[in-house]
């Protein structure tokens, strides 16, 4: 039977009753989902995803200070006073291993923020995107896929990442009666995914992360499947 999930462009573009009691994948190829799963799978005890950094202080303050690490950027740079930011490569074992990271980005953590109602709440990439699809083949609850954007607005490579996922979940069909927004990502992934790491590479927003230095993060996110974690959020925490 084929799955028909549905897909919301931004991390603004729904309400939490649209993803209550769901099974909701957040997306945010660059980068803050490639950063969970690399963290995660190098050996991090947990991530907190918050929605601002007045949230990370205060659940900072109730924490063991050799606990935990501050993360996260804004606008793409790394938080002033913060101990990491958002690149993938920041996070080696030896940094982080054990660690409870509190992790506030531009979309990301914001999109995951907004969808905590889910019933069951995933972390996807291009890293990970076989494992996901291999837990979504397994779901009993209807299938959200969010894609984070930046800003509010569509992110080419976060829909691609759902034209993706979608694709590999169905055999590269579509039931008929698919909803639109998973149509358009599928159709996305149709005409661009033959060659991804070019095609992202023209995108606003991997743009935006080169002229600020991080071109090699960009390279890193746009690999496929060498992560098989599922990272997924439980009681508040992301594990």
């Amino acid at each position: 039977m084929l799955k028909k999930p549905d897909v919301y462009f931004t991390g603004r573009s729904f309400t939490e009753d649209e993803v209550r009691d769901k099974m909701v994948v957040v997306i945010d190829v660059l980068r803050a989902a490639s950063t969970i799963v690399t963290a995660l799978q190098n050996g991090s005890k947990g991530v907190i995803a918050v929605d601002n950094m007045a949230d990370a202080s205060r659940i900072a303050q109730n924490l063991d200070p050799t606990s935990y690490l501050l993360c996260g950027e804004k606008d793409g740079k790394k938080i002033e006073g913060y101990h990491l930011g958002n690149s993938p490569f920041e996070y080696d074992t030896n940094i982080i291993e054990q660690k409870t990271l509190l992790l506030n980005t531009t979309n990301g953590t914001r999109a995951i923020h907004r969808s905590s109602s889910a019933d069951t709440l995933i972390i996807g990439c291009f890293l990970n995107v076989s494992a996901v699809v291999d837990t979504l083949r397994n779901a009993d609850k209807e299938i959200i896929i969010i894609c984070s954007g930046w800003k509010n607005r569509l992110s080419f490579e976060d829909l691609l990442c759902a034209g993706y996922i979608i694709s590999k979940l169905n055999n590269g069909v579509l039931a008929s009666d698919t909803p639109d927004g998973a149509q358009v990502a599928f159709a996305l992934f149709d005409q661009f995914g033959s060659d991804i790491p070019k095609v992202i590479s023209r995108c606003n927003h991997a743009i935006r992360l080169k002229d600020i230095g991080y071109e090699k993060d960009v390279d890193y996110c746009c690999q496929i499947d060498t992560h098989k974690i599922v990272p997924e959020l439980r009681d508040g925490i992301i594990i």
